[in-house]
């Protein structure tokens, strides 16, 4: 069952566009990945969704309603945490739990302590002394203590200890097991990589790349570290092959994964005597999608 949908979106600012013909879709307890560097235009698709802005062209709709015209109904449903938390000064870290809950129609008071002792948080301080990663944390609790059917989710890690970032990790599983929709917009490729049923890659405005981690992973290259009996003449002449180092008599490089099959029957011949393999990760191939894009605006120079 499909719980978000973008149509085309796009939305210009005067002359410049922000978003050029978004589509998107995010189905029923899924985790789905939005990444891009930062200005491809994450938030300002996050705020569309959310009835902050209204898209130029195109429509988006969330629990089959429209996420402008029916943004309030929306939220009775939606948990949302943004990258820079802002709260109250003079309220506690507990008192905005409680209100940001209050908002959301929650009252489930064992979530909100079991989450408060998870992330080491103290409710008790004025919310003035908090840093960035507590305030942080104020956001997550009230967002995963509430009985929400979609976390939009926009640079939640920001200013986390890693030891914090594993167990915000561990509450979009739990999300997930309980049947309920993540949209993570991040610049973390590895949370991504760790969380995520299919991404969403976005540059300039525009979606790039989508599908599943498997999916995308042909576009790619694998990363082999190869010894054998007898050198390879020429090695660096066969096709697919990148980044090649030679070291200690080893060759460490990337293939291209359509040329792998056959440049292990190749590497064969020469007798093997170790083979390790990495399947490509997300970083490169978001690595190399940017790189591509970058040599190209270079060639229009």
């Amino acid at each position: 069952m499909t719980i978000l949908k973008a149509n085309n979106l796009s939305k210009s600012f005067g002359k410049f566009t922000a978003l050029d013909r978004i589509n998107m879709e995010v189905n029923e307890g899924e985790v789905y990945g939005f990444i891009g560097p930062n200005g491809a235009g994450k938030s300002t698709t996050i705020r569309i969704l959310l009835g902050m802005l209204k898209a130029t062209q195109g429509e988006a709709r969330i629990f089959g309603k429209d996420v402008w015209d029916d943004a309030v109904e929306i939220h009775k449903r939606v948990a949302y945490v943004p990258g820079d938390v802002n709260l109250w000064p003079n309220l506690t870290g507990g008192e905005v739990i409680d209100l940001f809950m209050k908002m959301n129609g929650s009252t489930n008071q064992e979530k909100r302590e079991s989450l408060i002792k998870k992330f080491d948080f103290d409710p008790s301080k004025k919310s003035r002394a908090y840093s960035k990663g507590n305030r942080q944390k104020v956001a997550l609790i009230a967002a995963f203590a509430s009985d929400a059917d979609l976390y939009i989710l926009d640079e939640p890690t920001s200013g986390l200890d890693p030891l914090m970032e594993k167990i915000f990790q561990e509450c979009v599983l739990d999300a997930k097991k309980a049947g309920k929709s993540v949209l993570l917009s991040s610049h973390i490729l590895s949370e991504v990589e760790k969380l995520c049923d299919r991404v969403g890659i976005i540059r300039q405005g525009k979606i790039i790349e989508t599908g599943t981690l498997d999916e995308l992973r042909h576009l790619t290259r694998t990363n082999l570290k190869i010894k054998t009996k007898e050198s390879i003449p020429s090695f660096h002449e066969r096709k697919g092959i990148h980044n090649l180092v030679e070291t200690d008599s080893e060759l460490t490089f990337q293939v291209d994964t359509e040329e792998l099959d056959t440049l292990l029957r190749y590497i064969a011949k020469f007798g093997i005597l170790k083979l390790e393999s990495a399947p490509p990760t997300l970083e490169d191939l978001f690595m190399r999608h940017y790189q591509t894009d970058q040599s190209r605006a270079e060639g229009a120079l």
